[in-house]
């Protein structure tokens, strides 16, 4: 507008810009080989300053062609020569830069610096989001691997891990029930106690723990009978099958209860043992009119009863929740930490008696009690505590809940392993997440690295605008000094 102002070239340059330019198209068609030519040519704006280099190349390049009026006969020469000349005419080519120079500064410099200004800020954006990333990974693999130490396995394989844990649950077991020996002189102190205190009771007290302390971690049938089985069937084992009865028999044989019951068709020969009398008196008290005779059958029923009472306990087999040890069935396990619990109480309120006993009243209260009692301290209680609590801590660990969870469904393998498996999955899609940001960010570097190069370029060149513009203003005021006011950066 400054230009135009001043009349130094015409408020039309726009028009004539356009011709300039398809002249200018048509002309570098057909350029000789020059490495200088071609660097002018490549992927910049060809402005008047260029075609002025264009044609001092051209005047060696084209020597040959100048004939003896100084004139070129080049078809080159002469269109670079027009496109100057047309450049020159109304000072198109001063307006041209100008435009140049203010359309970089308003807009294409400020749009580069956006661009870099945002792929510096999505690095940094995925470069947060890696970093979280990384860190949800490692959470999420902290707890598979804090899941597997609760299950007592290494995480490798993990169904297999499992099944071979339950194949260690009865040595586990058993060495609990060893441990409860440990336990003779807590049982001691409390018996010699409570005896003391309430006198002799008539239940007997922690009746499972003093089994498992006699004889160890037996079934539970040995529990429930005081014999060990002769054969131990356990829940999940084959059971022989008998063969079902064949419904063509004619006879069905009870034994020896002395009863024969025969087909239909032999009915008629039926004796059934029953005597049918008659009475000379009818509707008489005494007598009915067909009386039966059951004295023959009345040992039938007690004979059967016994028999039955007998059979109960006389293969010794255990079979079914029987066949498992005390420790494996709930019920009784669920009794064993009972009867801990109640040992573990009763310690610890001797513990807290004893702290809080002292002078004539204690002496006294407890000279008549067992030396049992009179001879601990509260150390050998606390020591005695100390046993009762690793006993119950062994039994109820996290460990052993899964591991007779998985011993009553074996189903339950499968669904601890997809839970287990699913932490994994997660923190491998966590991983994958995690390279795709990182792709992103690089892909970000990569765009901001193609970005500054062109931007040092564009400022470069809009200087050189500037620099050509307050060169050809300077001439036209007299070469007085010329600045363009505003920073390029």
């Amino acid at each position: 507008a400054w230009l135009v102002d001043r009349r130094h070239c015409s408020l039309k340059w726009q028009n004539s810009v356009l011709s300039i330019r398809e002249k200018i198209n048509s002309a570098i068609q057909d350029m000789p080989e020059n490495q200088e030519i071609k660097q002018l040519l490549s992927g910049s704006y060809i402005n008047y300053f260029h075609c002025l280099r264009i044609i001092e190349i051209l005047k060696g390049t084209e020597a040959t062609t100048k004939n003896i009026f100084g004139r070129y006969s080049s078809q080159r020469m002469k269109d670079w020569q027009e496109i100057v000349a047309l450049y020159e005419k109304d000072n198109v080519y001063l307006v041209e830069l100008a435009s140049l120079l203010v359309q970089n500064v308003s807009y294409e410099v400020p749009s580069l610096k956006k661009q870099i200004s945002k792929c510096q800020h999505l690095q940094q954006e995925y470069s947060r989001k890696e970093e979280d990333y990384v860190n949800n990974a490692a959470n999420m693999r902290e707890k598979y691997l804090a899941s597997c130490k609760q299950f007592g396995i290494a995480g490798e394989d993990i169904q297999q891990e499992l099944l071979a844990l339950c194949t260690d649950l009865p040595s586990i077991l058993n060495e609990i029930a060893e441990r409860v020996k440990g336990l003779t002189c807590s049982f001691k102190l409390y018996e010699a106690c409570v005896e003391f205190v309430c006198g002799r009771v008539s239940e007997p007290m922690l009746p499972l723990l003093k089994h498992v302390q006699l004889k160890g971690n037996t079934t539970v049938y040995e529990w429930k009978t005081g014999q060990k089985p002769t054969a131990i069937e356990r829940p999940g084992d084959a059971e022989s099958s008998e063969p079902a009865p064949d419904a063509s028999e004619e006879t069905i044989d009870w034994g020896d209860y002395g009863i024969s019951v025969e087909t239909a068709g032999q009915s008629e020969g039926n004796d059934w043992d029953i005597t049918v009398e008659e009475s000379t008196e009818l509707n008489g008290q005494q007598g009915s009119a067909d009386a039966i005779d059951w004295v023959g059958d009345t040992a039938a029923p007690v004979e059967i009863e016994a028999l039955e009472s007998a059979v109960e306990g006389v293969d010794g087999v255990a079979r079914g929740s029987d066949a498992l040890t005390v420790l494996e069935n709930p019920e009784n396990r669920c009794q064993f930490i009972n009867e801990l619990m109640e040992l573990q109480a009763f310690l610890t309120q001797r513990i807290a008696e004893m702290k809080e006993e002292a002078g004539i009243l204690s002496i006294n209260q407890f000279q008549t009690a067992p030396l049992i009692l009179q001879s601990q301290d509260v150390a050998q209680v606390a020591s005695m505590v100390a046993g009762v609590n690793d006993l119950i801590e062994r039994l109820t660990n996290v460990k052993m809940q899964y591991l007779f969870t998985i011993q009553a469904s074996p189903r339950y393998v499968d669904r601890v392993t997809e839970m287990l498996q699913q932490k994994l999955t997660q923190a491998d899609m966590i991983v994958a997440k995690q390279h795709l940001v990182a792709q992103k960010r690089q892909e970000a570097l990569e765009e901001q690295a193609a970005l500054e190069p062109k931007l040092d370029l564009l400022i470069q060149r809009t200087r050189e605008f500037r620099k050509q513009i307050e060169g050809d203003l300077s001439k036209r005021y007299q070469n007085r000094r010329v600045n363009l006011m505003g920073v390029i950066v």
